[in-house]
């Protein structure tokens, strides 16, 4: 049974690769299911635990929120954040923050995949390019695409399905073995990653210090009022109605007897 699962995970490592264009391109590989929230769902559903897929998979959703990658450069791997580190976590039964630490790690290892990847597309190009010099219309073909997709399939599926096949018993016999201080500093780790990719966030959208007031407005409507994910929105929703309305209102200005200039609403009077 963990073979056809470790299979069907890793190959959604291959399809959610940067660079693997059959589902939609990047909007239904690299924009969603490489997403950690989406892939958690869905390594779960695999694995038979969606709630604890869905936890981990939000926690570290977190901590990636904010990641960009400017030129086809990435601090750490999101695809091998999102499956095998997620379905590892999973089989070894870790804790949401070592989850979390695990992740982390895996994803920066994930780079240098990448960047292999990203360096030995050049063998690809160099062949496309003498293919077209020579007309040759399925080698520019095959260099163009089968080549570096089956590179990208190696690369993704492979080191994937060893870590899940062969190393969940081998993770889950390491952390039990790992003293308990350790343990506990990976759940320090893994609980404070999450709130910094938060505040990466909150630094990349916020404009004007006056928005960090909603950021704690909704902080306090889940930890004090208990609101839950759809009230909240909702709340947000109308605050957001109302705060772009008092910023688009137009003002004009009207000159007074003095000289000066008062600022009016442009709205008719009565």
């Amino acid at each position: 049974m963990l073979f056809f699962q470790a299979v069907l995970i890793s190959l959604l490592c291959y399809l959610g690769a940067l660079g693997t264009p059959w589902l939609m391109g990047l909007t239904g590989g690299w924009y969603t299911i490489s997403r950690p929230l989406v892939s958690g769902f869905l390594i779960g559903l695999i694995l038979g635990d969606v709630t604890q897929g869905i936890i981990i998979g939000v926690a570290i959703q977190a901590v990636y929120i904010a990641m960009v990658t400017p030129g086809g450069q990435m601090p750490a791997d999101l695809n091998f954040v999102a499956y095998p580190a997620i379905a590892l976590a999973i089989l070894s039964n870790s804790s949401t923050e070592v989850a979390v630490t695990l992740a982390t790690t895996i994803g920066v290892i994930g780079t240098i995949v990448f960047n292999f990847f990203q360096v030995a597309n050049s063998f690809w190009n160099h062949r496309a390019q003498k293919a077209i010099e020579e007309g040759n219309e399925k080698g520019f073909h095959f260099n163009a695409i089968v080549g570096p997709q089956l590179l990208s399939f190696a690369l993704r599926f492979i080191p994937s399905f060893l870590v899940i096949y062969f190393g969940s018993s081998f993770a889950k016999e390491l952390l039990e073995s790992m003293p308990q201080y350790l343990i506990d500093v990976m759940g320090i780790l893994g609980g404070a990653l999450p709130a910094i990719g938060i505040v990466m966030l909150l630094t990349a959208v916020v404009k004007e210090d006056i928005m960090l007031l909603f950021f704690v407005f909704g902080f306090i409507c889940v930890i004090f009022l208990k609101l839950n994910m759809i009230a909240l929105a909702v709340v947000a929703g109308v605050i957001a109605y109302i705060y772009f309305q008092a910023k688009s209102k137009p003002v004009v200005k009207v000159a007074t007897e003095d000289g000066t200039y008062d600022d009016f609403d442009d709205e008719e009077e009565f």
